[in-house]
């Protein structure tokens, strides 16, 4: 799937045919989060996203941006929550 440099992840799946969750569409829920398995991506279109997240390959993919190739494993709300918990960071519990 091809995602322009200024595009987000989500829009570009959805564009593909791809349904993916998602809620706020903000960054600011944990609904669309993937775990980053290869590649980068920009995520400071997010309203609540964090270092820690970043360093432990989580990324909101609807206000992630390609920095490169991407591989992401879909529906990582519950992973994500984990690591927030376990870090002290907000995890909203409506997602």
């Amino acid at each position: 799937m091809a995602v322009g440099e200024d595009e987000h992840v989500l829009a570009a799946a959805r564009r593909a045919g791809l349904g993916l969750p998602s809620l706020c569409e903000q960054g600011w829920d944990l609904a669309c989060a993937v775990r980053v398995l290869s590649g980068k991506v920009d995520n400071s279109d997010a309203r609540r996203y964090y270092p820690e997240d970043e360093r432990a390959g989580f990324a909101l993919i609807c206000t992630a941006k390609p920095r490169s190739d991407l591989r992401l494993r879909t529906h990582q709300t519950a992973a994500m929550r984990r690591h927030r918990d376990a870090h002290g960071l907000p995890a909203p519990r409506g997602t």
